[in-house]
């Protein structure tokens, strides 16, 4: 049995979700041992087990210890089966970090599978909504499994109450990716999501990213919603090359004015255009699973984090897979994936 020590690197919640992700695929168990200690309240948090409990669930797994609260906990992966599941956070957590964990063994299963995911869908810390469905997901679908995903209601902190839905039809066969140039600009969008507040949010933070970037009238979106049970507002920037579909995101926080919210989306996205990088640093982060079980792929990105280099590590203990990474003349990363 594998032991896992989740104050390695970056200490966070990726090391369980890579792991319980891995173990199904490989049928090694593992040991999880020091979980999240490199946070302010280590342990298993309500989103963290349930991402546990999803893939036991589709794993037929044998689980010991876990809780909320508990710092380690064992995992016996069994047989992964497709169908239709419904798996709910209870709390504003993520569930865009549950689907994380069970989408890479659901997606070389052997039939279809049909997830339903409640909580949390525009977090802080965490991969939003707009992400998956117009970023990470069209990606992981040009390696063979296809992949749709529809919103049915928006979660915000702290009740959560969100709600997507997504089918996976597998690949047998998992093809190659290579993100190594950007191409050519298609189409910039600055996208303001206010959710039962005041519009004049929308319009603040959109005159942010006018004055910092530079978009135009007709490159900037405010939505208006009261499709949650709270209120809560994103900023998303969306930069369409021929390559991929950026997209960076600040979420609306209690006590943060919408004008630095909007400000600091802005620097990231002001960072990622006068780089020659194809890809953003948390997207390097999510699709290192995928690049490893498909066999193999390259990737220029923006920079090189903690958090990547954690979950490097991780994949290493349960793959036989050569990961290595070198920053390149104009300071951008490439991440090469062999296997």
């Amino acid at each position: 049995m594998l032991t896992i020590d989740g104050s390695y690197g970056e200490g966070g919640g990726q090391i369980i979700r890579t792991s319980l992700a891995l173990s199904l695929v490989t049928g090694k168990p593992f040991h999880a041992e020091n979980v999240r200690a490199n946070r302010e309240k280590p342990g298993l948090r309500q989103q963290h087990l349930t991402a546990v409990n999803a893939a036991a669930e589709i794993g037929r797994a044998i689980v010991g210890g876990a809780a909320v609260g508990a710092k380690d906990f064992t995992f016996i992966p069994g047989n992964i089966m497709s169908g239709d599941y419904i798996f709910s956070v209870g709390t504003a957590g993520s569930a865009t970090l549950v689907l994380q964990t069970v989408l890479p063994p659901l997606m070389i299963a052997n039939g279809p599978s049909v997830l339903r995911f409640e909580g949390g869908t525009h977090n802080v810390h965490a991969p939003p909504y707009d992400f998956l469905e117009r970023t990470f997901l069209p990606l992981v679908s040009r390696m063979g499994p296809q992949i749709l995903i529809e919103l049915g209601r928006y979660g915000f902190y702290p009740p959560g109450g969100g709600r997507f839905d997504v089918f996976i039809e597998p690949a047998a066969n998992l093809q190659r990716l290579d993100l190594l140039k950007r191409g050519k600009i298609l189409r910039r969008r600055g996208r303001a999501l206010v959710v039962n507040l005041p519009a004049s949010i929308a319009e603040r933070e959109l005159a942010v990213i006018k004055e910092k970037i530079g978009f135009s009238d007709e490159e900037l979106y405010p939505e208006i919603s009261d499709n949650a049970i709270s209120p809560g507002t994103a900023v998303m920037i969306e930069i369409e090359s021929e390559s991929l579909t950026e997209i960076f995101t600040r979420i609306g926080e209690r006590g943060v004015r919408a004008e630095v919210i909007a400000d600091e989306v802005a620097d990231e996205a002001v960072a990622y255009l006068n780089s020659d990088a194809p890809v953003g640093e948390h997207l390097a982060d999510q699709l290192l699973i995928p690049l490893s079980l498909c066999g193999g792929g390259s990737i220029v990105t923006t920079s090189f984090s903690l958090h990547t280099q954690t979950n490097i590590e991780i994949i290493k203990k349960f793959l036989d897979v050569d990961i290595t990474v070198a920053q390149s003349t104009s300071g951008s990363w490439v991440i090469d994936v062999r296997t």
